[in-house]
């Protein structure tokens, strides 16, 4: 099965951007669809992106749309979340995950393999 780690996390101010990465290792990443998903203090986790194994289609949450743009290198192994004029209702703990079932690339709850996540912080 597929490893994942999150990076890129960090604090920034209202605004501004961030470029959250996730490196898969363990079997090619080309098997899966991907997705990152966030979970804010004493909410549940959310779905935000996600994209299929060609990237020719990819879905967001309707509250990181236009802002979020999420891509994929199967070369490197990774996908990438790019986040732009970042909010303070963008402030939580977000994950990578995986999906190997290309019926279901776009169901949130098919997603089985996750990282352990990293930390976003927007202040107002």
């Amino acid at each position: 099965q597929v490893q994942l780690e999150e990076s890129g996390g960090g604090s920034v101010q209202a605004g501004g951007s961030l470029r959250l990465a996730c490196q898969a290792s363990g079997h090619p990443s080309i098997s899966y669809c991907f997705g990152w998903f966030r979970q804010a203090p004493g909410q549940e986790r959310e779905w935000v992106a996600i994209i299929n194994r060609s990237a020719r289609e990819t879905r967001y949450a309707d509250g990181v749309k236009p802002r979020f743009t999420i891509s994929r290198d199967d070369s490197m192994s990774a996908v990438y979340l790019q986040m732009d004029s970042l909010q303070p209702e963008d402030t939580a703990l977000y994950y990578c995950a995986a999906n190997p079932s290309v019926s279901l690339c776009f169901d949130p709850s098919n997603y089985k393999y996750w990282g352990q996540g990293t930390q976003v912080t927007v202040s107002s």
